[in-house]
């Protein structure tokens, strides 16, 4: 594992589009067909990572909480197979299963998805309005999986809840930290 921290890309960046197989479901789904109403998180995660084991419970939570609000969520894994098979669509779908994933787990197989949201670590998250308007980038919240802080997705839900009472979302934004995309 490689500490990576997610690179800052640019707020208003219009969310590059994608057509990308649901493992779960087994359906192919387009960007178009997942956004949501008022908002779209999109998060690149993995089956192996402790970052992402440890943030699990919260982003269910977190999209338990706001898709009755007109947030969707979607979550990619965009890891190089050859190195890391327990990263593969057949793995995928056990992890969306057992952690009760209430959102589609898509896999980018060709990492062009990861490439185009310039997506660096896992986890990493990225929020857009619904015009696809970058609004947010960067980190769940401060827990860590050594850090005893416990998880509260407070950053995230900063920039939801501000979205919807129509104020501007905070500039101060920190990058997410965990274990960088396995390359090709």
């Amino acid at each position: 594992m490689s500490l990576t921290p997610s690179n800052m890309i640019p707020i208003g960046t219009i969310a590059p589009v994608f057509t990308l197989p649901d493992t779960v479901s087994g359906k192919i789904f387009s960007l178009q067909d997942l956004k949501g109403e008022k908002a779209t998180t999109i998060m690149f995660i993995c089956n192996h990572c402790p970052y992402v084991k440890h943030v699990n419970p919260e982003l269910v939570k977190l999209a338990n909480d706001y898709r009755t609000r007109g947030v969707n969520f979607i979550a990619i894994s965009s890891n190089d197979l050859a190195t890391h098979p327990e990263d593969s669509p057949e793995k995928m779908k056990e992890a969306a299963l057992r952690e009760k994933y209430p959102f589609p787990y898509l896999y980018d197989e060709t990492q062009q998805v990861a490439k185009e949201y310039d997506a660096a670590c896992t986890p990493d998250f990225y929020i857009f309005d619904a015009e696809m308007k970058l609004i947010y980038r960067g980190q769940l919240d401060d827990s860590r999986p050594s850090n005893n802080v416990p998880l509260s997705g407070k950053d995230i839900r900063n920039a939801l809840d501000n979205l919807f009472v129509g104020e501007p979302v905070s500039q101060h934004q920190r990058p997410s930290i965990g274990c960088n995309i396995k390359w090709k």
